[in-house]
């Protein structure tokens, strides 16, 4: 049967299960998709969002479920340049999204100074130009092949127009397999060996077990050897926070055994060292192990003692395996002890915070108050970067996959707000709950009306301490940014009055006591698929648990702790 190249676009696109598109206009194919019908076109108000979402709804899809977007490209490709920030993200975060956008025809080739397959080489895995009809099914198949086998990352394929038509049945498109690998047998061993022989193992564990699926298996294998479990913030959600080895991804427990352990096994992280990760301190004194799908992270930040290549939830499977034959699996009351006080530290310097009635509000009282109304085991929460990022994650407990979505070696605002349109897609009997600053107040302002459009139940909180991230100073100290960080009053600007506006239900809260009665009206809001939006009027509070071997950002305009000089790292 004959048809168009982009209805067999949109044909492929339903085989392989694609749930939506999600998109700014205008790409030649929006028609085709919608008049060929069964794939929803989620219409956003900026290009940067179109490619947001759907790698949300990627980090969401434990590397079986693929968010598609579409972006206006072609001669003068002004909505592919502008979604650039978005598609940088997906590729330093390792998400694989499949990007589609139109081609540069033939006669226009060579009449413009940008061109896209030079410059989008650079943050993609793999960019195509389809030149004939009959090549789309290949084309495709190549597309989805590099989004289910390999390193996870974007890919974009440019669809010119005018291709024509081409026969499905001389070229059908049958879906695409993932291709995964186990580990060498005797790295395993070597593996088992190594941790059985350690004084004080701990598991460093990415948001690489989520593309695997592999959280039953992380689970089954850390209380099996009773090693605890530190988790990357893209990794965060991937070992419940509750379960008594686990140490979280920040804060004393962390800093205890990452510094004092004697062996460290990373799995689904490249050990990379950026903003949002930590410094492994007398690296050179530890033996790291590294589970990854790619050679290029062995030895590339750290000296690496022996290394599994492979898929993580099958290379712990091998290792449940081999772990039992070498006789793991018993109890260590004095490694729980040890956790269950060091937590009690922690808790020591949040818990007055989470219960605090001052006024402004403290931004911890909301947090506390926001884990007694939601059910950790049924709820999708995610925080926009900056305070609300570093604060929530040194106290929040994901004890679910997936319950918190982490992001952010190349954290561009308002993302937060995308991860809960997509949740709602993944998880769509989930609260879905954004915690946003100003900053990202303003990134996502515009998507807002969006949210709305398509009676999304969203609640998103908004922790209004007039300031960005940065701070001036205070009791912190000289603060980062201390020219460049206040901004407008509530006094001046009401946020909840312009949500409201934007249909939304809206309230702006200043008493810790009525932080509850809100958030039970918002939720309540959102059952009934209306979304909503919490103003908090909170004090500037930049205090969190750091990463480890990072200096206290509010304090310090220093982002890194320099190491001594000569310093082994």
């Amino acid at each position: 049967m004959k048809v168009t190249a982009n209805r067999g676009i949109a044909r492929i696109l339903k085989a392989e299960g694609s749930r939506f598109v999600s998109l700014f206009p205008s790409c030649r194919l929006n028609n085709d998709i919608g008049d060929e019908g069964g794939l929803p076109l989620i219409m956003m108000r900026d290009e940067r969002y179109g490619v947001a979402v759907a790698d949300a709804y990627s980090r969401l899809g434990d590397g079986k479920r693929f968010g598609v977007c579409t972006l206006q490209g072609g001669l003068n490709c002004s909505g592919l340049e502008f979604s650039t920030g978005a598609m940088l993200q997906a590729f330093e975060d390792n998400s694989p999204v499949l990007c589609l956008t139109d081609g540069v025809g033939p006669a226009e080739r060579g009449n413009s100074h940008f061109h896209i397959d030079r410059f989008y080489f650079q943050i993609t895995k793999w960019t195509a130009y389809v030149e004939a009809a009959s090549r789309v099914p290949e084309y495709m198949n190549r597309a989805f092949t590099n989004l289910k086998t390999g390193r996870p990352r974007p890919v974009l394929l440019q669809v010119p127009g005018n291709l024509g038509e081409y026969d499905d049945e001389e070229f059908p498109y049958i879906p695409v397999q993932a291709w995964k690998s186990q580990a060498d047998p005797d790295d395993v061993t070597a593996t088992v060996e190594l941790l059985l022989n350690a004084k004080n193992p701990v598991l460093y564990v990415g948001q690489g077990l989520f593309y695997s699926d592999g959280c039953p298996e992380l689970l089954q294998f850390a209380e099996l050897a009773q090693i605890p479990v530190i988790t990357t913030l893209k990794g965060k959600s991937a070992f419940p926070e509750n379960h008594e080895l686990a140490l979280g991804i920040r804060g004393e427990p962390v800093d205890d055994f990452l510094n004092n352990s004697d062996v460290l096994f990373a799995i689904g992280t490249s050990l990379s060292p950026n903003r949002f990760s930590h410094v492994i301190k007398n690296a050179h004194k530890k033996s790291i192990i590294q589970c990854t799908i790619d050679t290029a992270d062995i030895n590339k930040s750290y000296r690496i003692k022996q290394a599994l290549i492979g898929d993580a939830k099958l290379v712990l499977r091998q290792l449940i395996e081999e772990y039992s034959k070498q006789g793991g699996g018993e109890t260590k009351p004095e490694l729980l002890e040890k956790i269950r006080t060091l937590k009690a530290q922690k808790a020591a310097v949040y818990g007055p915070l989470i219960v605090s009635n001052e006024t402004p509000i403290n931004p911890y009282r909301v947090y506390g108050d926001l884990a007694k109304v939601l059910d950790p085991k049924n709820s999708f929460v995610t925080a926009e970067s900056g305070s609300p990022r570093d604060q929530v994650t040194t106290i929040w407990e994901a004890q679910i996959p997936h319950g918190y979505l982490g992001w952010g070696s190349v954290s561009t605002l308002g993302f937060s707000l995308a991860g809960a349109i997509a949740s709602r897609f993944t998880f769509p009997g989930r609260p879905a709950i954004v915690v946003a600053g100003d900053a990202g107040i303003g990134y996502m302002l515009g998507n807002i009306e969006a949210v709305k459009r398509y009676s999304l139940g969203i609640t998103i909180i908004h922790m209004n301490n007039s300031g960005f991230a940065g701070y001036g100073p205070g009791f912190w100290g000289p603060g980062q940014d201390p020219h460049t960080h206040t901004v407008s009053s509530p006094e001046v600007v009401n946020m909840s009055r312009v949500a409201n506006a934007l249909g939304l239900h809206a309230e702006r809260i200043e008493t810790p006591s009525e932080i509850i009665p809100a958030l039970k009206r918002a939720l309540d809001e959102n059952a009934k698929d209306r979304p909503a939006y919490l103003e908090f009027i909170c004090s500037q509070y930049p205090i969190w648990s750091e990463f480890a071997g990072r200096a206290q950002k509010g304090a310090s305009r220093d982002m890194f702790t320099a190491p001594a000089a000569g310093a082994k790292v």
